[in-house]
């Protein structure tokens, strides 16, 4: 039995106090995007290319429009509002700089709100990712900057034939351990820029390649709570190198990085307002 009161299990509820933190946190960060040059969009809640964006389609909330084309929710923005900017409005406007404050919707009944945004045309990383440290800054959290790159885990995969990607999803140390290879298990420690140099001098071309870009990110970045995770492999369909979290214990208030789409390479980040509004209601 439903009661009347009921509302679906994942779906949110903000009132009172929990409503205000949360219009608090999109108003700051609305403002600072404001200042730095962002204009808002909000894009549709239906989407017909959602699989492009999802890793996993099972995750999508499909209905079907008057022709019966399959579409569904919106479970992520990035691709959808890259695509309408490129697509649609391109004609009409040539600003490349975008955020938007609206939630994704997940199978069967998860609602996520969140503060995203892109910067299209543009590869520097560091340059949205101070604009998400001056938000949380404004908040007054200090949460921990995790700077990862992808390309990373999937060399290693080739280079060794005893790894795969999910040894990396489920951060299998001892397996890297076990391999016995001197660079990599630098590599497996690194947590701190001044790390890397060291690693340079032994790890492969290839990693060194990588390795700079992420030594090179936290060169532009000015944050105290920072740290490396080379081994980490993200889950998100389009981020292709270098990307970050900001997260607290378990708890992941913010992810970025850099992607491509139709041959554009972008940057961009979002802010998970729900994880935020319970941190701060406390």
């Amino acid at each position: 039995m439903i009661l009347e009161h009921e509302i679906p299990n994942g779906s949110k509820l903000y009132f009172g106090k929990s409503a205000k933190i949360k219009r608090n946190i999109e108003n700051i960060a609305s403002e600072i995007l404001d200042k730095n040059g962002f204009d808002e969009i909000v894009t549709p809640a239906f989407s017909y290319h959602q699989h492009l964006s999802i890793a996993d389609e099972k995750e999508l909330i499909r209905v079907n429009d008057t022709k019966n084309n399959a579409l569904s929710l919106r479970a992520d923005s990035t691709i959808d509002a890259v695509r309408i900017i490129h697509k649609r409005l391109g004609r009409n406007t040539e600003h490349k700089k975008w955020f938007y404050i609206q939630p994704v919707f997940k199978y069967p009944t998860t609602e996520q709100y969140q503060v995203g945004v892109e910067f299209m045309d543009e590869k520097k990383l560091s340059l949205v990712a101070n604009i998400s440290i001056d938000i949380f800054n404004r908040l007054e959290i200090k949460p921990l900057f995790q700077i990862s790159n992808i390309k990373i885990p999937e060399l290693l995969v080739e280079m060794f034939e005893e790894l795969s990607l999910d040894d990396f999803r489920h951060i299998n140390i001892e397996k890297f351990l076990n391999l016995k290879v001197d660079w990599l298990e630098k590599l497996v420690y690194l947590q701190h820029v001044e790390q890397i140099d060291e690693l340079l001098e032994i790890a492969p071309e290839s990693i060194n390649k990588e390795l700079l870009k992420m030594k090179e990110l936290c060169s532009e970045i000015s944050y105290e709570k920072m740290v490396l995770a080379p081994m980490y492999y993200a889950k998100m369909l389009y981020y292709d190198e270098v990307f970050f979290r900001v997260i607290d214990k378990n708890e992941v208030y913010a992810r970025g990085g850099r992607y491509e789409d139709s041959g554009v390479t972008s940057v961009g980040f979002a802010i998970y307002t729900d994880a935020l509004c319970e941190t701060l209601s406390k």
